[in-house]
């Protein structure tokens, strides 16, 4: 049997399979440092590993929530329409996605931080406020 994975991610049984970015320079640096102050549990949900292991991503309950930091900016900031979300001071970009939960990307910081929430997290922004403080202390606004 062969697996399809999304390119620079392997599939193993020791981790979810996650994307890693690969951001410039300064925005990996305030992305390893928010690594280390991300909480061990979100929502209830135990950290799990990735596949590959980065400090740029990370997970909880398998796969339930997957952090990955440095990715680019989002083709829908561009859009008026678009929806964000505000939790502890930290805005959100706000993307529904069809058959699974949302994903969230910070706006108005120096590396963009993109959260994918599974569907039980359709209607529920409330893992958010688990990452503003992280995000808050160390990827900082851009002016």
């Amino acid at each position: 049997m062969l697996l399809a994975t999304a390119p620079g991610c392997a599939l193993t049984d020791t981790g979810t399979p996650v994307p890693v970015p690969s951001p410039a320079a300064e925005a990996a640096a305030y992305c390893r440092a928010l690594h280390r102050e991300l909480p061990e549990t979100v929502a209830g949900l135990a950290r799990s590993a990735t596949e590959p292991r980065s400090e740029l991503t990370a997970a909880w309950g398998d796969g339930a929530i997957v952090l990955r930091c440095g990715v680019p900016r989002p083709d829908r900031m561009s859009d008026p329409q678009a929806h964000a979300i505000e939790a502890d001071d930290v805005n959100w970009l706000l993307e529904q996605r069809e058959g699974t939960g949302p994903r969230f990307t910070t706006t108005y910081r120096e590396a963009y931080v993109e959260l994918s929430l599974d569907k039980r997290f359709a209607h529920d922004t409330g893992p958010l406020v688990d990452f503003a403080g992280p995000v808050s202390r160390t990827v900082p606004p851009s002016l």
